[in-house]
């Protein structure tokens, strides 16, 4: 499994272009890019481990702020000319909207998807708070194998990377995100900003989209046709291509 932070090329990778650095979704990990990573093979590229996750389990997550202002030195550091187009899943998409509010210069674009800004809804909440002290389960996120579309030369990765974070770990995030985390009506960040949400996905994903167009006028939004919440793994082909796209041109065409 890899360290954090996990940057491409290596030395056997050249590259071209500016920086992409993908965010990922709670209790995973930086790994769960690399199928993407493998068809952008000439871009610069940053995968961290957000804190508490991935190879990070033993670190305590310190909340919204905190992590997003880790993420902004991340780049200032490591991205070329201080700046990357930033993309999120889930976690990472709610991180990222934290992001361009708190550190709008760092960024170039925003690509988010299945990120639950706007809140989860009261069935939701229930539901997910119900099975937040078994996220640490090995058990329960064996039974999430076939419901994440995970391959299955991935799948013992998954089940490990997903069951190491802290029961506070998991407690704190969940804390952080179940509710709205987009309190700003305005936002200041004027780049290029694309919110999706996957076509067998909760309804809570897509309520959020007038409150970041409110806070964002220039959001573009898109339904991924048949596929699920974590779909970089499930169809990655198409996932780069919306990727690519849209750091390049700023504009994803399928899109409303």
């Amino acid at each position: 499994m890899s360290t954090y932070p996990t940057e491409y090329p290596t030395e056997n990778r050249p590259h071209t272009g500016e920086t992409i650095i993908f965010l990922h979704g709670g209790s995973a990990g930086g790994w769960t890019w690399q199928g993407v990573v493998e068809h952008l093979p000439d871009r610069h590229i940053l995968t961290p481990d957000l804190p508490g996750f991935g190879e990070r389990y033993k670190t305590q997550w310190p909340g919204l702020d905190a992590v997003a202002d880790e993420i902004a030195e991340l780049i200032r550091s490591r991205a070329v000319g201080g700046q990357a187009h930033v993309v999120g899943l889930s976690l990472g998409g709610v991180v990222a909207i934290r992001l361009i509010t708190r550190h709008p210069e760092v960024v170039r674009s925003c690509l988010i998807t299945g990120a639950p800004v706007a809140g989860y809804s009261r069935v939701e909440k229930f539901v997910i708070s119900l099975q937040v002290p078994l996220w640490h389960r090995r058990w329960y996120w064996a039974l999430q194998v076939p419901l994440f579309r995970i391959p299955q030369d991935a799948q013992e990765l998954f089940i490990t990377t997903a069951s190491r974070p802290s029961p506070d770990t998991n407690r704190a995030m969940f804390h952080d995100v179940v509710d709205k985390t987009l309190t700003e009506s305005t936002i200041s960040y004027s780049g290029p900003v694309l919110a999706v949400t996957a076509e067998h996905e909760t309804s809570s994903i897509s309520k959020a989209f007038p409150l970041l167009r409110e806070a964002l006028p220039q959001l573009q939004t898109w339904t991924a046709p048949r596929v699920h919440h974590a779909w970089s793994a499930e169809d990655p082909e198409l996932f780069t291509d919306m990727v690519r796209t849209f750091t390049e041109t700023g504009k994803w065409p399928k899109g409303d």
